[in-house]
């Protein structure tokens, strides 16, 4: 009877608003997708690199020189195609008042995060190219030697170098010590005691209305992030519940479980593709390309990538769901004993998350096998309202989410 008081519930309103974005959202997911397929086949199918490659060679006989000239403009040109549909997702944000970043701002981050994609995709394509030179049947292998370290290097790096480029942090004991304190205990709970200096407030505020929190690094570098967002519109109960979910993600392991999962999934994926490309290119090159070991066969490489990626996305998400949902399981039996009701604390902390997030409240099954990589809200609520630990009150879920800061109560 208890669960049945614990629903995911929109007004009106908020449920047309959520169900359009929602929507929306998808339609551009599939159509970028079709969109980048299509733009590569275009690129295969009128030769552009091979024009390219020519023109470069022209300008210089070094290597390492045509590289540069070459990777970085043909990869800017592919992006700046595809432009339009993260230029119309953030439209939805503003529209939707998800997001309150300016377009200058946004512009400053999208340009700021080509350079590091084209820096680091350079290397990696000088170093493929590189090797289908020199070892045309094991490239697969090597490449995916030196491609793993090369990954977990990048998870290690990216909140201690990349994050700040797009966000501010400031350690979350620095303007919330008691909220601190009590997430520490939670930590020593869980036998993962984690120092202040790895809490991190992000203040999301400045760009976005989004509530998150997430857990984000390796070894020395790992660390919890929560939304200032969050921090405003949850309740010490709701927080620490929230909290405790990322707790799980840290606990259980699940960035390495991740990157080991990535690891394996990756060598599968280079080792077909070795074998579609033996195919493609043998016994003669086509479209204007020599051979899978010239430059030109980039965009061939980008399409099998490209779909490869799309087709894997339920796979993907199947996984990402499951350590989501067992992360879930884990803040309600470490919050027993510490929040008086851990059912209703998640229960309420994702009806505020869904309702401010938009998110959507009927999602098909097609749409939950494909995209989703965290359970509906409405799934999760069912499953916070299920649990029986600690449960007051003879064993009866309190009457509905309590009010939280910004937030009316709910009914």
């Amino acid at each position: 009877a208890h669960a049945a008081r614990f629903v995911y519930h929109l007004p009106p309103e908020v449920y047309r608003q959520a169900t359009e974005y929602a929507h929306a959202r998808y339609l551009a997911h599939f159509l970028a997708a079709g969109w980048g397929l299509l733009v590569l086949a275009a690129f295969i199918h009128f030769r552009v690199a091979p024009r390219l490659c020519r023109k470069v060679e022209r300008i210089t006989s070094r290597r390492a020189l045509q590289a540069l000239l070459y990777f970085p403009p043909f990869l800017l040109l592919i992006n700046m195609l595809g432009l339009p549909f993260p230029i119309y997702r953030h439209h939805l944000a503003l529209a939707y008042r998800q997001s309150i970043q300016q377009w200058p701002s946004w512009f400053a981050d999208w340009a700021t995060g080509q350079v590091l994609y084209l820096t680091f995709a350079t290397l990696i394509f000088c170093l493929l190219y590189a090797l289908l030179r020199r070892s045309p049947r094991r490239w697969w292998l090597w490449f995916w030697l030196v491609l793993e370290p090369l990954a977990g290097f990048g998870v290690f790096i990216a909140p201690l170098a990349v994050d700040p480029l797009f966000n501010s942090f400031q350690p979350l004991a620095e303007h919330h010590p008691v909220l601190a304190g009590k997430l520490h205990q939670l930590t020593v709970r869980a036998g993962e005691p984690i120092p202040a200096n790895r809490m991190f407030e992000m203040l999301a505020s400045r760009k976005t209305n989004d509530l998150n929190a997430y857990v984000t690094g390796l070894g020395a570098s790992k660390r919890i992030i929560i939304y200032d967002t969050l921090l405003a519109r949850e309740s010490t109960d709701q927080l620490l519940s929230t909290f405790g979910h990322e707790l799980g993600h840290y606990v259980l392991g699940h960035v390495v479980k991740s990157l080991l999962a990535a690891t394996a999934g990756s060598l599968l994926l280079l080792y077909l593709g070795a074998l579609l490309l033996h195919r493609i290119f043998n016994p003669q090159g086509r479209w204007g390309i020599p051979d899978a070991a010239n430059r030109a066969s980039l965009p061939v490489l980008l399409f099998l990538l490209s779909a490869a990626q799309f087709l894997a996305e339920p796979a993907i998400n199947a996984y990402s769901r499951q350590i989501e949902t067992a992360a879930d399981r884990y803040a309600l039996q470490v919050t027993t004993g510490i929040v008086a009701d851990p059912g209703a604390a998640a229960a309420q902390a994702f009806q505020i998350e869904g309702e401010l997030n938009l998110a959507d409240p009927a999602p098909s099954p097609f749409i939950r096998w494909w995209l989703y990589s965290h359970p509906p809200v409405a799934a999760r609520i069912r499953m916070a309202a299920q649990y029986e630990g600690a449960r007051p009150h003879g064993g009866q879920a309190v009457l509905g989410p309590p009010p939280s800061p910004g937030l009316p109560a709910r009914k």
